[in-house]
């Protein structure tokens, strides 16, 4: 695997985790990427780019995702709604410990900033599954590798 320098509880935009997992190049530019997640083959990483309070207008029912903090060091995912548990997808999401694999998680409270620009997003390092549900989307409860701050926390968890 790659080194991927990037600091736990940093925030940074999208195109800035796109650079450090060597995602940008001339031929692929950061505009290409338009979903929540990214396979980045050469760092062996899926980043997972969360937002945690979607408003209707900016997101179809399909991709209403219930992403949330259960506590600091456990994080509430959901795949995308066409990922099964047996697709190459979905067996690489859960099967990460065996085949080595990684799993970044990023997390912005919403989509705007309140200059309505686009919001960054905070880090909250690596994370490995620790069990799902479901499938279509498959529901995954991740162990974050550091604990997230209690701001993000409160922002992150369903009774903020």
């Amino acid at each position: 695997m790659q080194q991927v320098t990037l600091r736990t509880d940093a925030h940074y935009t999208a195109e800035e985790v796109l650079s450090a997992l060597d995602y940008c190049s001339l031929e692929r530019l950061p505009s290409s990427f338009r979903e929540g997640v990214l396979w980045a083959e050469s760092a062996q990483t899926d980043a997972f780019f969360v937002t945690l309070k979607k408003a209707e207008r900016d997101y179809s029912p399909t991709t209403m995702y219930r992403d949330y903090a259960i506590s600091p060091g456990l994080f509430h995912w959901e795949s995308q709604s066409r990922t099964s548990v047996d697709s190459a997808t979905g067996r690489r999401y859960l099967t990460q410990r065996e085949t080595g694999t990684h799993v970044l998680l990023l997390a912005r409270e919403t989509k705007s900033n309140e200059w309505n620009g686009t919001q960054s997003y905070t880090c909250l390092g690596p994370a490995t599954c620790l069990k799902h549900e479901g499938s279509r989307p498959i529901a995954i409860t991740y162990e974050l590798r550091h604990p997230m701050p209690v701001d993000v926390f409160k922002q992150a968890s369903l009774t903020a």
